[in-house]
């Protein structure tokens, strides 16, 4: 005899929802930010907006009146991952956008702050995450958003063509 259950066609209902949802979510055609290097570099920033968040959380609370242009520009740093990450997660038109303003922002920051770093030592008294164009985190904050760019740009032509 079969065990009667009272909420199936509930369950079968929020199911087949999720599944319409999710089929959704992957026929954008910004889903592709999602696959194979896309993933990865999803990834890197999750891991540069956690070690930078935390490190900036770190000089600002132990030691911001040490380099306080350094540390302020830490917190940008932090700021512009986790946005650049979150845009990268979300994959949609606006994230898209979102996400190369980031990575433009940020390629300007670390070639701002690089050359700061040479022309004005006394601002940088402790590195920030883009003194001397990243060589802290070996010049991943350099690369970094060149690759995104250009992950970035190989989305939208794939976007445009389709």
């Amino acid at each position: 005899m079969k065990k009667r259950n009272d909420d199936g066609g509930a369950r079968s209902a929020a199911a087949l929802a999720k599944k319409e949802r999710a089929a959704k979510r992957n026929s954008s055609p910004f889903s592709a930010m999602h696959t194979g290097p896309g993933r990865a570099l999803t990834a890197v920033y999750g891991v540069f907006a956690l070690s930078a968040t935390a490190r900036a959380g770190y000089q600002v609370i132990r030691e911001f009146d040490v380099a306080p242009v350094a540390y302020s520009l830490s917190v940008i740093a932090a700021v512009i991952y986790i946005v650049a990450t979150i845009c990268l997660v979300i994959g949609n038109r606006a994230s898209h956008r979102i996400a190369i303003g980031a990575c433009l922002v940020e390629f300007v920051g670390v070639i701002v702050v690089g050359i700061l770093s040479f022309t004005h030592p006394e601002d940088f008294a402790k590195p920030s995450v883009w003194s001397s164009f990243g060589s802290g985190y070996g010049f991943i904050p350099l690369i970094l958003p060149l690759v995104g760019l250009w992950w970035l740009y190989l989305v939208g032509r794939r976007i445009r063509t389709s």
